[in-house]
């Protein structure tokens, strides 16, 4: 499991986000460098000058062939959510050997066109909502993630502020603190942990975010590995229709597109239940087929 963000670790929320995930699967969650439990491990100091999204991404690479190697594994699946979308797409083009199927939530493909739409569809709800201190702060930023150079990070987080207002990000929902409300009762957590965590988040963000949102992999036309993907049919985020556009002309010896429509961006939190549902109808019958399966329990 690649956690998004960056920063916005899925370990402490899996007993509520992934449950019942383990009675199908072996789940590995992973806090990235400089995130959660990474984070309160480690040096800030010294990890700082080493977190850049090179170095995540090769870190991601590193996990996998932990994994494979620790579990005896040909083949795993990676599920990647938002910014995780990105270290596990990359991953999936570049090691298709190394996968059963890739597992794309929240997808992100061209981060500056997403967030174009994003600021956009913020604008056009401000207009309609007549809130003038949102189409002050929209315009303020404007023209928004225009050109090659990385989009300011106090201009991200402005259009942030309006678009999860708007439910852009969690459907319904004025931002997602509902889902990081149960990092207080996680049981993978300890108190200190759960002190650290925005935090880490906040350290996380200020060295990556913009640099994550240059992103463009809307290059990668083919993959070798069977492609699943998860999207929140109201996910302003990250645009769920750039990645349905993309998912339309991509080749792959399998794909299956999974929209969550009582969903935006946090799809695991917002429909847990179908989330678990579709992994166990469209993920885990790939390994089945493989005969990479443990038995049956007996009754």
């Amino acid at each position: 499991m690649l956690h998004g963000g960056p920063g916005w670790v899925t370990m402490p929320t899996s007993w509520y986000v992934s449950h019942g995930w383990d009675e199908f699967f072996t789940v590995i969650q992973w806090d990235q460098r400089g995130s959660g439990k990474t984070y309160v491990a480690n040096d800030p100091a010294m990890v700082a000058p080493t977190l850049t999204v090179d170095q995540v991404h090769a870190d991601a690479e590193e996990l996998v062939k932990w994994v494979r190697k620790t579990f005896g594994k040909e083949k795993i699946f990676v599920l990647g959510h938002s910014w995780g979308s990105l270290l596990g797409l990359t991953l999936a083009e570049r090691h298709p050997e190394w996968l059963h199927a890739y597992i794309g939530a929240a997808q992100g493909i061209d981060a500056r066109e997403s967030e174009r739409r994003g600021w956009a569809w913020a604008m056009e709800q401000a207009r309609a909502a007549k809130n003038a201190e949102a189409i002050r702060d929209l315009e303020s930023i404007a023209p928004y993630a225009v050109g090659k150079k990385p989009v300011a990070l106090k201009d991200i987080l402005l259009q942030r502020r309006w678009l999860n207002f708007f439910g852009g990000a969690a459907y319904r929902r004025p931002d997602a603190s509902f889902e990081g409300a149960a990092v207080n009762l996680s049981p993978e957590y300890t108190d200190e942990e759960v002190r650290q965590v925005w935090k880490a988040q906040d350290f996380s963000v200020e060295r990556l975010l913009a640099a994550v949102l240059t992103a463009d992999l809307s290059h990668v036309k083919r993959l070798k590995t069977p492609l699943i993907l998860f999207l929140g049919r109201h996910d302003r985020n990250v645009s769920a229709t750039v990645a349905a556009e993309w998912f339309a002309g991509v080749k792959a010896p399998s794909k299956r597109l999974v929209w969550f429509e009582q969903s935006a961006h946090e799809m695991m939190a917002e429909e847990p239940g179908k989330v678990l549902l579709s992994l166990v109808r469209y993920a885990r019958p790939i390994a089945e087929r493989a005969g990479d399966v443990a038995p049956a329990s007996p009754p």
